[in-house]
């Protein structure tokens, strides 16, 4: 790993760079692959996750920075960033951390494959028994969806598809003088290259061969065809074969759109995204200098976006690499339980309306959340639902609930964010699916971002009106909701539902009046000034001698100003306790700045998604869950919410599992001031897992009885 502890600029040394600092979230995913405590397919899925993970770094956060190195010298003095040293870091990390991928899977995972009978066949000889399957196989199935593609250097534009997998082939043509060989590789008589494109769209990765005795044999896509090129390139001699992938910048561009049809610029600029400026020509490190050097000619590729890889490269595959032997090899499945007090309640209104509820998810079950709109659009007390949509489900019940509220004559108003990175497509399909319902379909607001997760439904009740809404720190998605650690909120609380039906009037008509927020924290109306009053009054505390802490969960932790103010409150005397998964641009543990600041990441079987945030207040926890990450984009760019819990047994529970979690001795790992990953020690006598703890503990009803 690289060390850049050595940073010449006082800004660096006082905040980490962001993308560095992703890059160490990612080796963290990487290193639950490395583990050998955890169940070998979930080794796989992790390995994965990392790679898609990386993919979508590239896609977005390497293009921004690559489009920085055509800005002048002195602009970028005053952005205060060197772009060019920043993807030189980019590099060697990424390289680096490739290495301990393939060590990992090679050295780890294909032998723990082995030991289960389940034997991947990675550029190895074929077994005779298996080869004819493979000529088979090839002939039958595959060879129609391949087209051989010569290339012509400095006389045709050849185009890579963004992320495809490719083949490259040199060839001879036949026949050949003798004395002609592969050291004459520079000016070759008959020597061509050729470009294969790998088609998974048509197959899957993993080719599953016969099985002989209790053993199963994989070979990957890519070799079927390796094994098979004669009977495509006849007349050459394959001399050798390597891949390559090429990722394009996958940064649509459109945030900051303040003017025209933002649904026409959005489908614009999804065809954009496939044909992007290049960022990463990944290609096997075994391949020649010489093919290389002809296929960055060739592809008008720099040096900027060349990155060496293994010989098979979109590892993201893996996520559907087979299982042909059985559950045991899988992680132990928790499904999420039901809440019986919840269920005694003939309806979700009646429920709520007795009191509030907090849903703990995955643990507990998102039904709940399904069954508060699916009530809302079948009970004819209920005037109106007004929802924000960020990500949501492939056939989502969520939508299916709208849409037939919508045709059973209640007044739906759904804002859907067409902005969410790589969900824009499906967003606008259930966007469209819910307006040909009737649902009135509010589009993204140009130059804004509504990022909060609420639903409101608004019943008749006697003489007047009643409203009862969800408020939660993760999306409106059924299928995350069973992987995504978050918290959901059901309430009739006045003060809070008034100020939704505020914001809701405000998104759907801007010139409405601005709304005042007592309760609620919303971006761009008071969250950064309340965040800010809320570490102050801790800061006042310590100084004064009393108890101080802020203990904050976030996925990404980047603004300059609130690492400011937390470093601030370090050196007044406040304890600052951070559970951050992502991104962390604050240094912790540096004498004199950050003394009193304590950073974990956990990194499980389930994402920790959730923002929390709880301020001492002199032992009154002022306690809130959010949907902002404290990001300069979150709190100053974007529409987020963040939402006081104040009721004593949910507050409690909030507060319990974050003490479990800031416990952690089993997947916990702490940040060192150069955000390095360093393993919580464990406790072989009390082993504390967050995850599994509070599956146990919640789906018993114990979690207050924790520690008593």
């Amino acid at each position: 790993m690289i060390d850049y502890s050595s940073s010449p600029s006082n800004t660096e040394e006082r905040f980490f760079n962001r993308d560095l600092s992703w890059l160490s979230f990612n080796y963290r995913v990487l290193l639950e692959a490395a583990d050998k405590t955890v169940p070998l397919y979930e080794r796989i899925k992790f390995l994965a996750i990392y790679s898609s993970n990386l993919d979508e770094f590239y896609h977005v956060r390497v293009a921004s920075i690559k489009s920085l190195t055509s800005v002048k010298r002195k602009k970028l003095e005053t952005l205060g960033v060197d772009p060019f040293m920043l993807l030189e870091k980019i590099r060697q990390e990424v390289e680096w951390q490739s290495e301990e991928f393939v060590r990992i899977f090679y050295k780890q995972i294909k032998p723990e494959l082995a030991k289960n009978k389940i034997n991947l066949i990675l550029g190895e000889p074929a077994l005779d028994v298996h080869k004819g399957f493979i000529e088979r196989y090839f002939e039958e199935e595959v060879k129609v969806y391949l087209h051989p593609e010569l290339l012509r250097k400095n006389k045709i534009v050849h185009f890579l598809r963004d992320d495809a997998l490719y083949l490259v082939v040199k060839l001879r043509n036949k026949p050949f003088k003798k004395e002609e060989t592969e050291e004459s590789e520079l000016s070759p008589k008959g020597i061509r290259y050729a470009l294969i494109q790998i088609p998974t769209h048509y197959f899957p990765r993993f080719i599953h061969l016969p099985k002989i005795d209790s053993q199963h044999y994989y070979m990957m896509l890519d070799d079927v065809i390796r094994y098979n090129l004669g009977r495509i390139l006849p007349g050459y001699d394959i001399l050798a074969t390597h891949s390559i992938r090429l990722t394009r910048n996958a940064d649509v561009e459109i945030e900051d759109e303040f003017e025209g049809d933002l649904v026409e610029k959005i489908q614009k600029s999804l065809k954009k995204r496939r044909t992007g400026m290049p960022v990463r020509f990944l290609y096997d490190r075994k391949m020649p200098k010489s093919m290389l050097k002809y296929l960055r000619a060739t592809f008008e590729i720099t040096r900027l976006e060349l990155v060496p890889g293994d010989s098979y490269h979109q590892d993201k595959d893996l996520f559907g690499f087979p299982n042909p032997v059985g559950s045991h090899l899988e992680r132990t499945p928790m499904p999420p339980v039901s809440l019986p007090e919840l269920d005694s309640f003939p309806s979700i209104f009646d429920a709520i309306q007795a009191r509030n509820w907090l849903l703990h998810l995955p643990y507990q079950s998102y039904d709940y959340v399904i069954k508060f709109l699916n009530e809302a659009a079948d009970d004819p007390s209920v005037i109106s639902i007004r929802a924000t949509q960020y990500r949501v489900a492939s056939n989502s019940a969520i939508v299916n609930a709208l849409a037939r509220a919508a045709r059973k004559g209640k007044k739906v108003t759904v804002f859907v964010e067409l902005k969410a990175r790589f969900d824009e497509a499906a967003n606008l399909a259930s966007a469209r699916e819910m307006e040909d319902a009737g649902v009135n379909i509010i589009y993204s607001i140009p130059g804004l971002k509504v990022h909060a997760k609420v639903a409101m439904v608004t019943r008749r009740e006697g003489d007047g009106k009643k409203r009862y809404a969800f408020l939660s720190t993760g999306n409106f998605n059924e299928k995350t909701a069973r992987i995504y650690a978050d918290h959901g909120f059901f309430t009739k609380d006045s003060t809070i539902t008034t100020e939704l039906k505020e914001l809701f009037f405000h998104l759907e008509d801007r010139s409405y009046k601005p709304p005042t927020f007592t309760k609620l924290m919303v971006a761009q109306f008071n969250m950064r000034k309340t965040l800010v009053a809320l570490v102050e009054r801790e800061i006042k505390h310590a100084k004064e001698g009393k108890a101080a802490r802020i203990l904050l969960k976030v996925n990404n932790l980047e603004d300059a100003g609130m690492i400011d103010l937390l470093y601030n409150a370090s050196q007044a005397g406040v304890k600052v306790d951070l559970i951050i998964r992502g991104v962390c641009c604050l240094r912790p543990q540096i004498a004199g700045l950050s003394d009193h600041i304590r950073v974990i990441r956990i990194v499980d079987q389930f994402l920790e998604h959730a923002r929390v945030y709880v301020f001492h207040n002199l032992g009154e926890n002022a306690t809130f869950l959010s949907s902002a990450d404290w990001m300069t984009r979150n709190l100053d760019r974007r529409i987020e919410l963040a939402f006081p819990i104040s009721d004593p047994k949910l507050k409690e529970e909030i507060l319990q599992i974050l003490d479990i979690q800031l416990h952690d001795n089993v997947k916990a790992c702490e940040l060192d001031a150069n955000v390095r990953n360093i393993p919580v020690p464990k406790d072989e006598e009390n082993p504390i897992r967050t995850q599994t703890l509070l599956y146990d503990l919640i789906s018993k009803g114990r979690l207050l009885d924790y520690n008593k």
